[in-house]
């Protein structure tokens, strides 16, 4: 028998703050809260528990899932929510240093055809530690045919400011994204990944129509530059483009469009502004050739996790675009009018911790990850 607690949207779960109590039956241990948003009540179920800051959440065909954890352990979870207590086998070093470690976790469009899983991670290396992409198959609880397809150059012995987020297109490139490593000025080089979304063949090869390929000197893998650190990353569900958010200092985090060869600005212009001074960085907020961002955050919500709800779960939601939220533990919802946002809701503010990751489930519900010593996967389900 189970605590359910009816709460308003913008409310955290605190005694103060419930409008009724009531008791239900579910087949988890855990408390599900239940709440008002502005157009649709929901609850919200712990799947699972005892995850060590997860990062990443992919499904299987099978009704498994599997999930990155930072400290280097990727783990299988059942259909049930039932974690397996071995991780699995078959991972090469990883790298856990500051904000890195395993990150991202995503699977081949035709993962039923040939089972390609894909991770970004980070990784030591000649001059410190750097983001690298690898891709396997799952054999049992091993990872088998285990390939490097991309390494970042050149490594930093910096601990913040990975990426990392693993996007297929519908044209089946992969798109890496990628943080400036905490050293500014890197994500205006082009011979530098650093500060960049990359694209690469989903076996590692370069297209031959990346924007900086035949540059003099440029990293062929290099689609955009002047990114800062972009830990969000789904393609729009009706023009396939690929969005992106990233963190911004002290204010300035950004929602952007992807696009071939275009420059978004870090550290030339940002709305954010140094930590601690306040003082301003760069040369304003706007420059010829950089692009401004869709949507701005300031102060910041420091997001992580993103994705367009295209279920059948929630009618009202179809469309919108959910965030995941460290800073003040929220997921933020936001209503589109094609390429522009014109309402932002939050949600869950304070109600299970920091949102690491968000994802559509097959079954039509929304899953997230909350980024904790004993993180969670949870769920949101509708309510009548």
């Amino acid at each position: 028998m189970l605590n359910s607690l009816f709460l308003r949207s913008h409310n955290p779960p605190a005694l103060s703050s419930v409008l009724a109590l009531c008791c239900a039956l579910y087949s988890t241990s855990a408390v599900a809260l239940l709440f008002a948003s502005e157009q649709q009540r929901f609850r919200v179920t712990i799947v699972s528990e005892g995850l060590e800051h997860p990062w990443g959440l992919a499904f299987l065909p099978d009704g498994r899932m599997l999930v990155s954890e930072r400290p280097g352990r990727l783990r299988l979870v059942g259909a049930d929510g039932r974690v397996d207590p071995e991780p699995l086998h078959g991972l090469p070093p990883i790298a856990a240093v500051g904000q890195g470690g395993l990150l991202d976790v995503a699977l081949h469009p035709d993962y039923r055809d040939n089972g390609w899983i894909y991770l970004s991670y980070v990784a030591s290396g000649p001059g410190g530690y750097g983001t690298e992409v690898l891709r396997g198959r799952l054999k049992g609880r091993t990872l088998v045919d285990v390939q490097v397809l991309f390494r970042m150059l050149p490594k930093s012995t910096r601990g913040q400011h990975f990426g990392s987020r693993l996007v297929f297109d519908r044209q089946g490139y992969l798109y890496i994204t990628l943080g400036d490593r905490g050293e500014q000025q890197r994500a205006q080089r082009l011979d530098d990944h650093a500060g960049s979304v990359i694209r690469l063949h989903d076996d590692g090869r370069v297209p031959a129509d990346n924007p900086f390929r035949d540059h003099p000197g440029a990293r062929p893998e290099k689609f955009t530059l002047g990114n800062r650190n972009l830990q969000g990353a789904a393609l729009h569900p009706q023009s396939g483009e690929l969005w992106t958010h990233e963190h911004g200092p002290q204010g300035g985090d950004e929602i952007n469009i992807i696009r071939a060869g275009v420059n978004y600005g870090w550290p030339v212009i940002t709305f954010g502004r140094n930590y601690g001074t306040g003082t301003a960085i760069g040369e304003g907020t706007a420059k010829p050739g950089m692009a401004q961002p869709l949507y701005q955050w300031t102060p910041s919500i420091a997001p992580s996790g993103m994705a367009f709800y295209t279920g059948e779960r929630f009618p009202a939601w179809r469309g919108n675009l959910f965030v995941g939220a460290l800073r003040d533990q929220m997921l933020v919802r936001l209503e589109l009018d094609g390429a522009r946002v014109v309402h932002e809701e939050r949600l869950l503010q304070g109600a299970i911790g920091r949102i690491r990751d968000v994802r559509n489930g097959p079954d039509g519900f929304v899953y997230l990850l909350t980024d904790s010593p004993k993180g969670v996967i949870a769920r949101l389900e509708p309510v009548p």
